[in-house]
């Protein structure tokens, strides 16, 4: 009879756990197909510093064979590399281009008087750009800050 009760535990047990890994935003929802998630955060504004992100992004793009899901948040002065005519444009771009979502705080940009015209046009603008690293890392993002 004991032995039974385990048995039926482990069962009831298993049956939970695979109940909790089929909710809506775990990883068995299928969604994402388990790729591996990443927000990168970029809040300065050294070219330099932006170089090595997206050196990051390119790496990490190739170490998981274009099968992870990478977000690049710029907020504060790292905004200012977002703009159409700054010196990385280029290399935002091509990571726009590669799969890579690169999104400016709406935030920063009102404080710093920019408009969606301003920015690179690749770029996509999320109402805060703190929030939206929260958000990513409350559905299972890896958070990388350069």
């Amino acid at each position: 009879m004991k032995q039974m009760n385990k048995l039926m535990g482990a069962l009831l047990g298993g049956a939970v756990m695979m109940g909790a890994l089929a909710l809506p935003g775990t990883a068995a929802a299928g969604a994402d197909d388990g790729k591996t998630k990443v927000v990168i955060q970029v809040s300065d504004s050294n070219p330099a510093t932006w170089n090595l992100a997206l050196n990051n992004v390119k790496n990490f793009q190739a170490a998981t064979n274009g099968q992870a899901i990478i977000e690049v948040v710029a907020y504060g002065p790292g905004i200012g590399m977002l703009t159409a005519d700054s010196e990385v444009a280029n290399r935002v771009s091509e990571a726009v281009d590669s799969g890579v979502k690169v999104a400016a705080c709406g935030n920063t940009m009102k404080a710093k008087k920019l408009t969606k015209e301003d920015m690179n046009a690749k770029v996509d603008i999320v109402p805060g750009g703190v929030v939206e690293i929260v958000e990513r890392e409350k559905e299972g993002y890896s958070y990388i800050r350069p």
